[in-house]
C-alpha cells in the first residue's frame, strides 16, 4: 500500500503531480491511499510517505474535459474525491478511453454530481458574500464572514477582485480566507467568525431597501429558499426580515387587491410628430468631414474609420451599396474587399469606367460581431440605417445623378421604400423624380456567398446583365 500526503486537498497541480507518478510507477488504485494534511490512515500511520521513487514519465494522455472535471471536483469537501479521481485517470489510461461517454458509470456520476455541488457552492458565494465596514489605519477595510460547503475561495476570489477592484476587502471563511489591498490578491489560512465585524452603519439602510422591494404578489416560499438556502440567512443582515415579510405576505397582497385601482386618463394625446431632419451643409468634401464626426449611432464606436463616398461630384451615376465591409473599414474607401473586386470584374466586362462613378453605402460605419481575431460582418439595423439616412441624402442632392443604381435590398428598400422585393422587381426602372431614375440588383457579397461555382457563375452573368441595363439611359 502506497500513501499520498497532500498538503493542500484541492491543489490541482499537486494532484497531477503525485498522480502521475504513480501512474509511471505502474500503481493501481486499490494500492494507494490518500491523505490530506496530518491526516491519518485507519491504522493510525502517520509518518509522510512521499508519493513514488520511480521518475515521472509519460503515463498516457486523457482527454481535456477530464483535467477540467478533475480541476472542479478537486475543492470538494469529500475525502473520496482523490481516490475517485486516480481511479478514473487510471482506467482512461488502461483501456477506458471512452469512460466520459458512459454517463451511468458510477465513478463519472459521482464526479459530476460533485462538480455540480462545487459550481453551485461559488454561486451562491457570489450571491451571499455581504461586506461590512471596518474603519482601518489607511482607510475603510471591508470584511465579510462566509461559510462554503466546499474548498471554493481560492476559485471565486478573482470574481470578487474584478466586482470591488476598487476597494480594500477580506472575505473570511472557516477553511481558509481571501485578501484584496487595491493591488494583490492574497490568501491565507482559515479564520473564525468572531474575526469578523457584526454589523455596520449601512446594513439599516440595506434592510430598509429590501424591505420596500419585497413584492408580497410574488412570494413563492419553496422557490426563494431553493435559491436562498435557510443555511446562509444567519451571515445575512436581510434576514432577520424574512419571517415577518412571509407572515405579513397574504395580508399586504389583499391590501393591494381591495385598494381602488388607478383610472386612465381619457384622453390620449396625440403623439408629437419630430420636425424633419435638415440636411447637412457644405459641399460633398465638407460633408466628408462632418460625417467624420458623426454620433448618431453607436456604430462609430468599434468602427477604424467612417467610410464616405468617393467619385466626381458631378457623376451621372451614382452607385449605392448596403455596408462597409472589414477591408473598407480599414481602408476609409467603399467596394475595395471581395465585395468590391467582383464589382470592379463586372464593370471592366461592361467597360465601364469605375472612377466615373460616385460609390458609396447606406450605412457609413462597419458593423461586426468579433469572432477570435476576425470581424463578422453584421447586419445595421433599423435604427442604425435611418442614423445614417441624412448623409447619403445629403450626398445625392449635392451630386443630382441622372442614374442611381442600388446594390443589395438594404440599399433598394431606403431609397424605393420599404415594399421593394429585390429578387421580384431587380434590373426593372424606377422613376424617382422628374430627373433621376433608379434600378436595384443583388449585393456583390450575395454572389460570393452561393454554396457552388456553377451557382456563382450563373448569378454573376445576372448581375454584369442587371449593370448592364444604365447604358440604355447613360450613354
Amino acid at each position: 500500500m502506497r500513501s499520498v500526503i497532500l498538503e493542500d486537498g484541492s491543489d490541482f497541480a499537486a494532484w497531477r503531480t503525485a498522480a502521475r507518478e504513480l501512474l509511471a510507477a505502474g500503481l493501481p488504485p486499490a494500492q494507494v491511499q490518500w491523505q490530506v494534511g496530518g491526516a491519518t490512515d485507519l491504522f493510525g500511520n502517520t509518518e509522510p510517505t512521499s508519493p513514488v521513487d520511480a521518475p515521472v514519465t509519460t503515463a498516457g494522455r486523457v482527454p481535456r474535459e477530464f483535467m477540467s472535471l478533475a480541476d472542479t471536483v478537486l475543492a470538494h469537501s469529500d475525502p473520496r474525491r482523490h481516490a475517485v479521481l486516480y481511479r478514473m485517470l487510471w482506467r482512461l489510461t488502461h483501456g477506458e478511453r471512452k469512460l466520459l461517454q458512459i454517463a451511468t458509470d458510477d465513478d463519472l456520476a459521482w464526479a459530476h454530481m460533485a462538480a455540480k455541488a462545487v459550481r453551485r457552492d461559488m454561486h451562491k458565494m457570489k450571491a451571499f458574500v455581504r461586506f461590512r465596514e471596518v474603519a482601518g489605519p489607511e482607510g475603510a477595510v471591508f470584511i465579510a464572514w462566509f461559510e462554503p460547503s466546499h474548498d471554493i475561495v481560492a476559485r471565486v476570489a478573482p470574481f470578487f477582485v474584478r466586482r470591488f477592484t476598487g476597494m480594500r476587502w477580506s472575505i473570511l471563511t472557516p477553511l481558509r480566507s481571501a485578501h484584496w489591498d487595491g493591488e494583490t490578491l492574497r490568501l491565507d489560512a482559515g479564520a473564525d467568525k468572531a474575526d469578523a465585524p457584526t454589523g455596520d452603519a449601512l446594513e439599516d439602510l440595506w434592510r430598509t431597501y429590501f424591505a420596500n422591494i419585497f413584492n408580497p404578489a410574488r412570494l413563492k416560499v419553496r422557490a426563494m429558499t431553493q435559491e436562498m438556502p435557510v443555511r446562509y440567512w444567519k451571515n445575512l443582515p436581510e434576514a432577520a426580515l424574512i419571517p415577518a415579510l412571509i407572515q405579513d405576505a397574504s395580508a399586504r397582497m389583499q391590501a393591494m387587491v381591495d385598494k381602488a385601482p388607478t383610472m386612465p386618463q381619457r384622453r390620449i394625446p396625440a403623439p408629437v410628430k419630430p420636425a424633419p431632419a435638415l440636411l447637412p451643409e457644405g459641399s460633398l468634401a465638407q460633408l466628408r468631414e462632418q460625417a467624420r464626426q458623426c454620433r448618431a449611432c453607436p456604430l462609430w464606436q468599434p468602427a477604424t474609420q467612417t467610410v464616405f463616398g468617393e467619385g466626381p461630384d458631378d457623376a451621372r451615376i451614382v452607385v449605392v451599396g448596403e455596408q462597409p465591409g472589414d477591408q473598407e473599414d480599414l481602408a476609409g474607401r467603399p467596394f475595395v474587399g471581395p465585395s468590391g473586386e467582383l464589382f470592379d470584374r463586372a464593370l471592366a466586362q461592361l467597360s465601364i469606367e469605375r472612377n466615373a462613378l460616385y460609390i458609396t453605402n447606406t450605412v457609413k460605419h462597419f458593423k461586426f460581431e468579433p469572432r477570435g481575431k476576425r470581424r463578422l460582418h453584421a447586419r445595421a439595423n433599423a435604427q442604425e440605417q435611418a442614423a445614417c439616412r441624412q448623409w447619403l441624402a445629403a450626398e445625392l442632392d449635392r451630386i443630382r445623378p441622372r442614374l442611381i443604381v442600388c446594390l443589395g435590398a438594404m440599399a433598394a428598400q431606403n431609397l424605393f421604400g420599404s415594399e421593394f422585393r429585390l429578387l421580384e422587381q431587380r434590373g426593372q426602372w424606377i422613376t424617382l423624380d422628374e430627373r433621376t431614375r433608379g434600378i436595384a440588383t443583388v449585393h456583390p457579397s450575395y454572389i460570393l456567398r452561393l454554396p457552388s461555382e456553377a451557382a456563382r457563375a450563373a448569378a454573376f452573368e445576372d448581375f454584369v446583365r442587371d449593370l448592364g441595363r444604365i447604358r440604355e439611359l447613360a450613354p
